[in-house]
C-alpha cells in the first residue's frame, strides 16, 4: 500500500507513476476523499467536545438545582450529529482505504517503461540454448511416449490442467524440488519454513492478493484460501512485528504446492504442465533493510540462477516493463529457461522488490538502536524455481533422439544414482 501522507506531499509524483503504469491518475480522488475524511474526524472532535462540556453544565446545573432541560435538549441534538458524522467518518475512511488498497506499487526509476513484455529489458543470458540435431519433442509428447505423464487420467480426477506423474517422471520431479532447497539452505542462507498451505483473507491482503484479485484464487467453504504461492504465509511471518534492525535481512524459504485458479489464461499453454491449478515451487522471501532492498534483488536473482546453472540449463534474465510487473513490485527480474521443444525461452523464476508497499499491508517495522520511532521493512520474495517448469525444462534439454531423458549431474546423488530415464523395452 501506498503512504498517505507521502501522497499528499507527492500528488504528482503519485499520478506520474501511475501513469507508468497504465494506470489513470487518482491523486485528486484519493486527496478529496482525504480532505472530507479529516474534515468529518475534525468535526467529530468538535461535536464531542461540546457534548461533554455540554454534559458537565447540566451536573452543575443539577447540583444547584437549576432547570437544566435546555442543556439536556442540546446534548440530545449533539448526540445524533456525533452518531451521524461517524458514520460518515467511517464511510469516508473505508472509501479511502478501498482505494488505497487498490492502487498498485510505483515502478522503480530504472524500471523500463511499456504496456506489456514486448519492452522488457534484456539483462543477461547464460548457457548456449541447445537446438539438437533432431526434432525435438515437448515435454508433454515425451512423457506420455514414456507413459510416466498422464494427463488424461488427471483431466478423469480433477479436469483441465492436472498432472498425474509416475515412475522416473514423479522420482526426477521430487529430486529437482530436494535438490532447490537444499542449495538455498546450505549453501544460500535461506532458512527453511514449513508453512500452513491455507490462510486467511488478512494473510492475502498483507502481500497484495486481495482484494483485487480474488479471482485467481480458491477459497473454501470454511473461509480459508489456498496459497497461490509461499511468498504469502512467508512474507507475513512478520506481519503486525517490530524486528530489531539487527535482525535484518530474515531470508526464508519453503517447498510448498501453489494453487491458482488461472482466471485470466483461458487457451494459454493448455497442453501440458506449464500452466496448472496445482503445481509446487521453492519460494524466497526476504525481509530486507530499505537501504539494501536493492543490492538484496541482485543477490535473490543469483540464488535463482544458481539452480538453473548447476543443472545446465540456459536462460536469460529480463527486468519487466512497467505494463509487466506484477501488482506489488517496483522491480522484478524474471529469469526465462530455454525449452528446445517449444524452441523458446519460458518464464521459471520472478524476482521482485516491493519496497515498502506489503510491509505498510502488514505492518511490518524495524527499530533502529537508541533511534526513536520505527520504519517500515522491505520485502521481496522470488522463485527459486518453480519446480514444475524446471521439470519441463530438463526433460526438454536432456532428451534425446529415441526418446529417453539423461539425468543432470546435479540430480543423480538425489536418483539413487539413475543417470537416464530409459524409453520402455529398450534394454530387452
Amino acid at each position: 500500500m501506498l503512504d498517505l501522507k507521502w501522497i499528499r506531499d507527492h500528488p504528482d509524483d503519485l499520478d506520474a507513476g501511475l501513469r507508468r503504469r497504465g494506470h489513470p491518475p487518482m491523486s485528486a480522488k484519493v486527496l478529496e476523499l482525504d480532505s472530507q475524511h479529516r474534515d468529518a474526524v475534525t468535526n467529530l472532535q468538535t461535536f464531542e467536545a461540546h457534548r461533554n462540556a455540554a454534559s458537565k453544565a447540566i451536573g452543575e446545573a443539577k447540583r444547584k438545582g437549576e432547570d437544566a432541560s435546555e442543556r439536556v435538549a442540546e446534548v440530545a441534538g449533539i448526540k445524533d450529529k456525533i452518531a451521524e458524522t461517524e458514520e460518515r467518518q467511517r464511510t469516508l475512511g473505508a472509501e479511502l482505504e478501498d482505494i488505497l488498497a487498490g492502487l498498485p506499487n510505483l515502478p522503480a526509476a530504472d524500471v523500463p517503461d511499456g504496456a506489456d513484455e514486448e519492452a522488457n529489458l534484456l539483462l543477461r543470458s547464460h548457457g548456449e540454448a541447445r537446438k539438437p540435431n533432431f526434432k525435438a519433442k515437448q515435454h508433454f509428447e515425451l512423457g506420455e511416449d514414456l507413459g510416466l505423464l498422464d494427463f488424461d487420467r488427471a483431466a478423469k480426477l480433477s479436469g483441465a490442467r492436472f498432472v498425474v506423474m509416475r515412475g522416473a517422471v514423479a522420482r526426477l520431479h521430487r529430486a529437482l524440488a530436494q535438490f532447490m532447497i537444499d542449495l538455498h539452505t546450505t549453501e544460500h542462507g535461506y532458512t527453511e519454513v514449513a508453512p500452513p498451505y491455507l490462510v486467511r483473507d488478512h494473510v492475502l491482503y498483507g502481500t497484495g492478493q486481495l482484494p483485487k484479485f480474488g479471482e485467481d484464487l480458491f477459497r473454501t467453504e470454511e473461509g480459508f484460501w489456498l496459497i497461490p504461492t509461499a511468498e504469502v504465509p512467508l512474507t507475513n511471518l512478520v506481519a503486525g512485528d517490530i524486528l530489531d534492525e539487527s535482525a535484518l535481512p530474515i531470508r526464508v524459504t519453503a517447498l510448498t504446492p501453489c494453487f491458482r485458479s488461472e482466471a485470466g489464461a483461458a487457451g494459454k499453454d493448455t497442453r501440458g504442465m506449464l500452466r496448472q491449478h496445482q503445481f509446487d515451487k521453492v519460494e524466497m522471501v526476504s525481509i530486507a533493510h530499505p537501504e539494501r532492498s536493492k543490492e538484496e534483488l541482485e543477490r535473490m536473482t543469483a540464488c535463482a540462477e544458481e539452480v538453473l546453472k548447476r543443472l545446465g540449463l540456459a536462460y536469460r534474465v529480463m527486468v519487466l516493463s512497467t505494463g509487466d510487473m506484477g501488482f506489488g513490485a517496483r522491480k522484478t527480474h524474471d529469469i526465462e529457461v530455454w525449452l528446445p521443444g517449444q524452441g523458446a525461452y519460458r518464464e521459471i523464476s520472478s524476482c521482485s522488490n516491493c519496497g515498502d508497499f506489503q510491509a505498510r499491508r502488514m505492518k511490518a517495522r524495524y527499530r533502529t538502536a537508541g533511534a526513536k520511532g520505527t520504519n517500515f521493512v522491505h520485502t521481496l520474495n522470488g522463485s527459486g524455481v518453480a519446480v514444475g517448469r524446471c521439470l519441463i525444462a530438463v526433460m526438454e534439454t536432456y532428451q534425446r533422439a529415441d526418446g529417453s531423458i539423461e539425468i543432470p549431474e546435479a540430480l543423480r546423488p538425489y536418483m539413487g544414482g539413475v543417470t537416464e530415464i530409459e524409453v520402455p523395452g529398450s534394454h530387452g
